[in-house]
């Protein structure tokens, strides 16, 4: 069975984007990618561009708010942004939480060729990650393989920059 991933950041357009293309295009055989974002607006031309250059189509995603996806269950909800882990610090559903902080290209002001540039590099860290995260042995996570022998407790950040075990936060916390 595939384990679903939901990768969030702020507006959906580029890095959740083009994360959850590259897990699709690499590793489809073994999971199934999802994308949201906090304040969804459009999927950037810029990252379809750059996406396209390396044979992954997202011209067809569309920008979803994270809301669509309230009360599935997913097996990883990935940040791939500060702002959207600050605005959607604990999706309801995720049995593994994971954060990555990448670059946000769409906010680089220059030339056409300068920010096809600045997409690219980005699209290349996201790549490079993807597979270090997920293309390992087994296909599970790293973070999963590091920790495999706690995996039942997983852990979330706590209002006190700590980490604590899932629990202590719902402790914490009434929906």
């Amino acid at each position: 069975m595939k384990k679903k991933v939901l990768f969030i950041c702020t507006h959906n357009s580029t890095r959740s984007q083009m994360a959850e293309g590259l897990l699709r295009a690499f590793y489809g055989d073994c999971y199934e990618a999802y994308s949201a974002g906090t304040q969804p607006s459009k999927v950037n031309s810029y990252a379809i561009r750059v996406m396209v250059e390396i044979g992954i189509d997202i011209s067809s995603h569309q920008s979803k708010n994270v809301d669509v996806f309230h009360g599935m269950k997913f097996d990883y909800v990935v940040t791939v942004c500060n702002q959207a882990k600050e605005k959607c610090p604990f999706f309801r559903g995720g049995d593994e939480y994971l954060h990555r902080d990448f670059d946000d290209p769409s906010q680089f002001k220059g030339s056409v060729e300068q920010k096809l540039a600045v997409f690219r590099q980005v699209r290349d860290v996201i790549k490079g990650w993807i597979e270090k995260t997920f293309g390992g042995e087994h296909k599970r996570p790293m973070i999963s393989r590091i920790f495999s022998r706690t995996r039942r407790i997983n852990y979330c950040m706590s209002p006190y920059g700590h980490l604590a075990p899932k629990w202590y936060e719902r402790s914490l916390f009434i929906f």
